[in-house]
């Protein structure tokens, strides 16, 4: 394992980082595909830096010559630049998958989104199962990574837990166990010489929205205080929001309003816990607060 050399495309993203450093902790040589080198901050003997916009596929030939296993983790987060979903989550990763059969690739490993055939509705689900479709029939081996949630991404239940109530829609049932970086990267890297072709993954702990929320409130010290919304509340906001916002504004709230009436349990897997997560966040912000003064 030691002599693949693996690229990561979106290395300097949060997943990306995780999954670079996990391969030079393991030894293996590793290209570090990403839109500007400068402060990328990472160095390892390892580790080659390369630099490319992965929208422009003629900036693209060549790089991956060498490669025997491509890591992709591209996708549309936080909207930028005026680039789509389509933009970014299918078309950039399909110019990788051309260069990477260009190049010889042997492998193709691709961090989408758990389930994925229910988001197809959304542009953002639509665009990463059209590159979900295009790899699978590309000849390359591949394994599509499909985690439910970053600890990132429970981050509005903090924002809500700061103000002292978080708000749920229906019961709050609803099961899910995010993940963290860390542990995802552990699994991402485990798959260079693994046979799975698609690989649903999630944290330690399988939470319900209910046990959430009650851990956002006590990190902030906050009573039990958690709203439960009737589900037409959800769909007229969305309707609302699409009526009068762009993709860059209600991209980014449709998917989160649309999973959180799903049930996105996963196998378990990793060790950091989502309470843990938590309490670093509000104390780093604790200390932030007294560093001003």
């Amino acid at each position: 394992m030691k002599e693949v050399e693996v690229l990561v495309a979106g290395a300097s993203g949060y997943l990306g980082r995780y999954i670079t450093e996990e391969l030079l902790t393991r030894k293996i040589k590793t290209r570090a595909l990403v839109r500007k080198k400068e402060g990328f901050g990472i160095k390892d003997s390892n580790l080659e830096i390369l630099e490319a916009q992965v929208t422009e596929p003629e900036t693209l030939q060549g790089l991956l010559n060498g490669t025997t296993v491509l890591i992709s983790t591209v996708g549309i987060t936080r909207q930028k630049d005026g680039l789509t979903y389509m933009d970014v989550d299918f078309q950039a990763n399909a110019n990788l998958l051309e260069e990477a059969r260009n190049a010889g690739v042997k492998k193709f490993i691709y961090i989408s989104v758990l389930n994925g055939d229910k988001l197809r509705h959304l542009k953002g689900g639509a665009a990463k199962e059209l590159f979900c479709d295009k790899l699978k029939e590309s000849g390359l081996d591949y394994c599509i990574v499909r985690p439910n949630g970053f600890f990132s991404d429970m981050g509005d239940f903090l924002k809500m837990a700061k103000g002292g109530r978080v708000y749920l829609f229906g019961n709050g049932e609803y099961r899910l166990n995010p993940i963290h970086g860390k542990d995802l990267a552990k699994a991402v890297v485990d798959e260079l010489g693994g046979s799975s072709k698609e690989r649903k993954i999630g944290g330690p702990d399988l939470l319900t929205q209910n046990e959430i929320a009650e851990m956002a409130l006590r990190a902030y010290r906050k009573p039990v205080r958690i709203v439960h919304l009737p589900d037409w509340i959800r769909r007229w906001t969305l309707l609302l929001i699409k009526a009068f916002t762009n993709e860059k504004t209600y991209g980014p709230i449709e998917f989160f309003m649309t999973v959180m009436v799903m049930d996105m349990a996963s196998p378990c897997f990793g060790t950091h816990k989502l309470s843990e997560f938590y309490e670093e966040c509000v104390q780093k912000e604790n200390q932030s607060f007294i560093d001003k003064k």
